[in-house]
């Protein structure tokens, strides 16, 4: 990721926190860095965590087999439109695919 697409945050936490998990950064042998990328990666986690859990609770009162229904239809016009795009898969999960390597 290029310095252009970073921003600085400041954040307040209790020294309990910081120290624990400094601690644990710095067990695990991690480099510099590694205290940033811990928070963002946790920071997604936890959005993803909440959008998962408002997405349930909105979808709570709709019969199992419509909410399956309506997956299935929307999985199967999904991979229609990326055919005929000429793509396999979204772009996001081609760089995911191509980071591992």
């Amino acid at each position: 990721m290029s310095t252009s697409d970073l921003t600085r945050l400041t954040i307040t936490w209790t020294k309990e926190t910081d120290l624990a998990l400094r601690s644990y950064l710095g067990s695990q042998g991690s480099k510099k860095g590694a205290l940033s990328e811990f928070i963002e990666d946790a920071v997604r986690w936890r959005l993803f965590d909440r959008t998962v859990a408002a997405i349930k609770n909105r979808n709570a009162d709709t019969d199992p087999d419509t909410l399956t229904d309506l997956i299935d239809t929307t999985v199967r016009d999904v991979r229609s439109e990326m055919a005929k795009a000429g793509r396999s898969r979204p772009q996001s999960s081609r760089r995911a695919t191509a980071a591992k390597r």
